[in-house]
């Protein structure tokens, strides 16, 4: 069996093993019936329909004709951490700095992943992400979120030292992009 095309076979695979994944770790909650769904039904029958659709697509990239540009190129590690850099940072600002400063630095920090950054697209989807967070969450479903930041004596050693590394080593790779363009 031939691969036809390398990109959708891996993206299948992953979307099949990330379903897989999913729907093994939702077992661990009660599923309760169509009528009356618990906690793991949704995400159950979500992963189910995530592997099926990588499975489709991986079966799909062993047929058909093969071409040049489907071939994978080498992976880039360092986009992959600066994603989940930046999502582990909010994690801890958002507790610290509140919604509207935690929100625009994780956009704008993961904007950096991309080979194609602007900043002022960046700073426009985090405005419109900061917002439509409010809008959504806060007054749309009335969770609790804290807005704005908290004095800094309150914070845990932990994030008074992780939230300034983090912003700086963000921020030195900002500059570093702008002035590369």
């Amino acid at each position: 069996m031939h691969i036809k095309n390398q990109q959708d076979f891996w993206s299948g695979l992953m979307f099949v093993a990330i379903g897989l994944g999913f729907a093994i770790f939702s077992l661990g909650y009660d599923m309760g019936t169509p009528s009356r769904m618990g906690p793991g039904y949704f995400p159950f029958w979500l992963a189910v329909c995530m592997a099926l659709l990588g499975a489709v697509v991986t079966l799909t990239a062993l047929r058909g004709e093969a071409t040049e540009d489907s071939s994978v190129g080498h992976f880039d590690w360092d986009i992959l951490f600066m994603i989940i850099g930046s999502i582990c940072l909010y994690g801890l600002m958002l507790d610290h700095l509140g919604l509207y400063i935690a929100t625009p630095l994780l956009v704008i920090f993961c904007s950096l992943a991309s080979h194609e950054f602007s900043l002022m697209i960046a700073v426009g989807n985090a405005v419109f992400l900061t917002v439509f967070s409010w809008l959504a969450f806060v007054k749309g479903l009335g969770l609790i979120f804290p807005l704005w930041p908290e004095p800094f004596a309150e914070w845990s050693i932990a994030a008074q030292i992780l939230i300034p590394v983090g912003i700086v080593i963000a921020v030195v790779m900002l500059v570093r992009r702008i002035k590369g363009k």
